[in-house]
């Protein structure tokens, strides 16, 4: 990168490809592609799966949708919260609060997009917290207080140091998706074509791609991150993002989402939802 303030990538070759890859994934999260799970397996029906996480209050798995917030039960996943919404972006921030963004549902009297929103009730209600009709962030992380939001509307890191209601520009990019290091938010990692990059200052700068090409990144508690490529195979990096080895391939096809967890690793492809204990072998959540 010519200006590591400004890292937008620009390549050509195995690269551009790449790019072309990364950005079919990011127009699919915004459309509505066939659903994730038949309707006639008795489960729900995900146009697209945004985002993955546990909610440490209950333990229960919710999945953030293009169709809406959906999460795990004795009879499986069930929605939860306002149909329909195009939950963007979603992560947990602690037992209860969750974070989101995305676009109103039908017949929603909400300007579009819907900026940060939160909810602290399992997605019964959504709150506005800030730049409500103004920007769509298409992936969200916190680490020690620090939330930050990948704004896919001007291909822009922010971060905020108030839970969300301000924010502070950091480079621009063209990315897919963050992960910041949840002991240390001056780590930050995204997916570029060519590679993820990775920063050192808290996202105001990024070096150059290197590594696998990795669509969906997740930095669990442990200090593991845990990378999904564009074929759904899972990669780890237990340096920060500075060597990867390979694990297993979950079922299903083309990405759609990944989070670690304590305990669990999360992942969302075009086949469904899956847990995994080792990375290696998957099994179908709901």
């Amino acid at each position: 990168m010519t200006n590591p303030n400004h890292a937008r990538l620009t390549s050509r070759g195995p690269a551009a490809l790449a790019g072309l890859t990364l950005a079919a994934l990011a127009l699919t999260g915004c459309a509505a592609p066939a659903p994730t799970s038949a309707a006639d397996s008795g489960g729900p029906v995900f146009a697209h799966v945004h985002g993955l996480g546990v909610d440490p209050a209950d333990g229960a798995i919710q999945v953030a949708s293009h169709d809406g917030l959906f999460q795990s039960g004795p009879d499986g996943l069930v929605p939860a919260g306002v149909p329909g919404r195009d939950l963007m972006g979603f992560t947990i921030t602690g037992p209860g609060p969750y974070l989101s963004s995305g676009h109103p549902a039908p017949g929603d009297d909400l300007p579009n997009p819907l900026g940060l929103v939160e909810t602290r009730d399992g997605g019964t209600t959504w709150t506005p917290l800030s730049l409500t009709g103004e920007v769509d962030f298409h992936a969200l992380d916190v680490s020690q207080g620090t939330v930050f939001g990948y704004d896919a509307t001007n291909g822009l890191l922010r971060a905020s140091t108030d839970g969300g209601r301000s924010w502070e520009d950091r480079a621009e990019l063209e990315a897919l998706d963050i992960a910041v290091d949840p002991a240390e938010p001056a780590r930050v990692l995204a997916t570029t074509a060519g590679g993820v990059v990775a920063s050192t200052d808290g996202g105001r700068s990024f070096g150059a791609p290197s590594g696998p090409q990795l669509a969906y990144l997740s930095w669990g508690p442990d200090g593991v991150v845990h990378g999904l490529d564009t074929g759904s195979t899972v990669f780890t990096s237990r340096d920060g993002g500075s060597t990867w080895q390979q694990a297993g391939t979950a079922p299903g096809g083309r990405p759609q989402a990944i989070t670690a967890t304590d305990d669990v690793l999360l992942v969302a492809t075009a086949g469904g939802v899956y847990r995994s204990d080792d990375g290696r072998t998957f099994a179908s959540v709901g």
